[in-house]
């Protein structure tokens, strides 16, 4: 993986990069993901989106593609730290991106994670959750998430034996984009800007 790989958003003398993965089924310059570099950028971080190899391999022919497996979405991870050192970094993405981006934040030496929409478990699938590695994380972590997120709500993250290493920031109404139910009085852009907000203070106060 080289810089080519990346799409870079914020000042070149940043104090700190952020490398951020996309989700499941959307790519690196998804609404979502454009706006949130591009605003994290503005904020004084150096982002850095790049796609795992299903993804770009759909870039080039159209093909819809299911996720690759866990250890090449992993692999790439590992490339694209490796790509982007010696750089001062930071690790996270949306939802899958996030979730992989946890898995090696601790063994990269990452100096903090941003998981925007964690997948805490399959919507409808509570029981099936995915957070052992949760529970000793040493990574400072902000988790940015949906206050009714299906794939893991409020009520229901606040039950769960965490790593004092994590702390959230609620996305009031927030679906798994943050976006809140037009019957709720609140608006997606205050959702996702005072989510922006909560990431570059955290980030810049490693």
């Amino acid at each position: 993986m080289t810089s080519a790989d990346f799409l870079f958003d914020g000042p070149e003398r940043a104090p700190l990069t952020l490398a951020l993965a996309h989700g499941a089924g959307a790519p690196m310059d998804s609404p979502f993901m454009t706006a949130f570099a591009e605003g994290l950028g503005s904020r004084g971080l150096r982002v850095a989106r790049f796609e795992f190899p299903y993804m770009a391999a759909r870039r080039g022919d159209g093909r819809k593609r299911p996720p690759d497996g866990q250890a090449k979405l992993l692999e790439s991870w590992r490339l694209a730290v490796e790509a982007l050192r010696p750089a001062r970094l930071a690790v996270g993405g949306k939802s899958m991106g996030g979730r992989m981006a946890s898995l090696i934040a601790d063994e990269v030496g990452a100096a903090g994670l941003v998981c925007l929409g964690y997948p805490f478990h399959p919507p409808g699938k509570p029981e099936r959750l995915r957070t052992a590695h949760l529970e000793a994380i040493e990574t400072p972590t902000l988790i940015v998430q949906g206050s009714r997120d299906p794939f893991g709500t409020r009520s229901e993250v606040e039950g769960y034996a965490l790593s004092d290493a994590l702390r959230f920031h609620w996305a009031e109404d927030g679906n798994h984009d943050l976006v809140p139910r037009k019957a709720s009085g609140l608006d997606a852009a205050d959702n996702w800007s005072q989510a922006m907000d909560a990431v570059a203070g955290f980030l810049l106060a490693l």
